[in-house]
């Protein structure tokens, strides 16, 4: 079976993954001189930093979603085939997919992360991940029809457990779902469940670690453990998960917490890719490149973003976060030393510029380290507003999300709690 893309006199670059750094790339090859094939297993980009507001019923699903044929209608050099990959051929210069195998002349792997269970089946079979925005539909839904159990449930510990809401993990991505959760509770349960008592709803969030946010400035951290707690949020540091059994959790510290929502963001590793050697696999499955992004021990073949681990950099000897903007600054240094490759120049190293770190608590709540500066509040979370909604795909997703945000800002009578099941 073939993917059933006719080949040019052009240079192909395959794309693996559309993420914000393989749509990046994309976007600075259709206009260059390639024949560019985007391969990924959605027909959509989603946008991650606002998963979680799709998760905790903030945002309908299409707004942080965009078509990719709908990006690149008319461009005649550009091909999109929703697949998965199955595994790559480096000696026929071909990745093998379930439509079918597509040839290469650049290979350039985006497929991103996945949630890190650490090996623990058990916790991977029974709590709900954020990672998608289907997975976050289904965490959801998960919230709003324990909710719905919980007004008929009469035994009130079984009650208690549908109400109760453990977060495991402290990075930005739990940090954010609590916050969210928090303020569900605060301003959405008492009007919209008038028979639960929203006070008997509990948000715990277990962290590994001493602190929260442990990429960011202690000061930081400090001030988000702060805002959560405001928020009534039960902060359990430094312990992490053990088990998650018949509807109690238990962490290291012989804390066991009855819940039948728990939401696993504790970390996050590279999505494998079949056919890559071995000593080319670093930590957590990162594929290791060089400087360039080109893959260690392959020509033609190169990585970028949380799949990524680039060797060399003294300044990150254990690769560069896992962040948006690592993705596409790597994605427009390799399409701009792809197009120095035609013209016979000599290529760029890549080199991270970070500019700043933020994450959102709840509403006008956020803490942000831009330019050596720390600060938090109002000022951060307009910011943090300000910068994600720039960076959505599309003038109507725009429009859209400032809307919503504007009128959930103004007195939360959203319309968007609904549970919609797929059958």
């Amino acid at each position: 079976m073939k993917a059933n893309i006719e080949r040019t006199d052009k240079k192909r670059v395959v794309i693996v993954g559309g993420g914000l750094g393989g749509l990046e790339l994309a976007v600075k090859l259709t206009d260059a001189d390639f024949q560019v094939v985007l391969v990924d297993k959605n027909n959509y980009h989603q946008f991650p930093p606002l998963i979680y507001q799709v998760a905790s019923a903030g945002l309908e699903p299409s707004s942080i979603s965009f078509p990719f044929r709908r990006l690149f209608q008319g461009n005649k050099d550009f091909f999109f085939r929703m697949a998965t990959v199955e595994g790559v051929n480096t000696n026929e210069k071909k990745i093998i997919t379930s439509v079918g195998s597509i040839h290469y002349d650049y290979l350039v792997l985006a497929a991103g992360a996945k949630t890190n269970f650490f090996g623990n089946k058990e916790i991977e079979a029974t709590t709900l991940p954020m990672k998608s925005v289907s997975e976050a539909m289904r965490l959801r839904n998960t919230i709003l029809r324990n909710l719905e159990k919980a007004e008929t449930e009469e035994d009130p510990k079984k009650k208690q457990a549908l109400m109760n809401i453990v977060v495991v993990g402290g990075g930005a991505s739990g940090v954010e779902i609590a916050g969210a959760v928090a303020e569900m509770k605060k301003n959405v349960i008492q009007r919209d469940y008038p028979d639960l008592d929203a006070s008997q709803m509990h948000i715990y969030l277990v962290n590994a670690v001493d602190r929260l946010l442990s990429a960011m400035d202690p000061a930081s951290s400090a001030r988000a453990e702060r805002d959560l707690k405001a928020l009534h949020v039960h902060i359990r540091q430094p312990q992490f998960a053990t088990e998650y059994k018949d509807g109690v959790l238990k962490t290291s510290a012989g804390l066991e917490i009855p819940t039948e929502t728990v939401i696993w963001v504790s970390g996050i590793c590279a999505n494998h890719i079949d056919g890559l050697p071995e000593d080319s696999i670093g930590h957590a499955g990162r594929i290791l490149t060089d400087r360039f992004c080109q893959v260690k021990g392959l020509q033609d073949v190169y990585a970028i973003g949380d799949q990524s681990l680039v060797e060399g950099d003294e300044e990150y000897p254990l690769g560069h976060p896992q962040l948006a903007q690592v993705a596409l600054q790597q994605a427009k240094t390799v399409a701009a030393n792809l197009q120095r490759m035609q013209k016979g120049e000599e290529l760029k190293p890549f080199k991270y510029h970070n500019l700043g770190v933020m994450a959102t608590i709840g509403r006008n709540h956020a803490v942000a380290e831009i330019a050596g500066k720390k600060f938090g509040g109002f000022p951060a979370w307009a910011l943090w507003l300000v910068v994600h909604l720039r960076s959505i795909l599309g003038v109507k997703n725009k429009t859209f999300i400032l809307l919503n945000w504007v009128w959930n800002y103004i007195n939360y009578k959203q319309s968007l709690r609904l549970i919609l099941k797929a059958k």
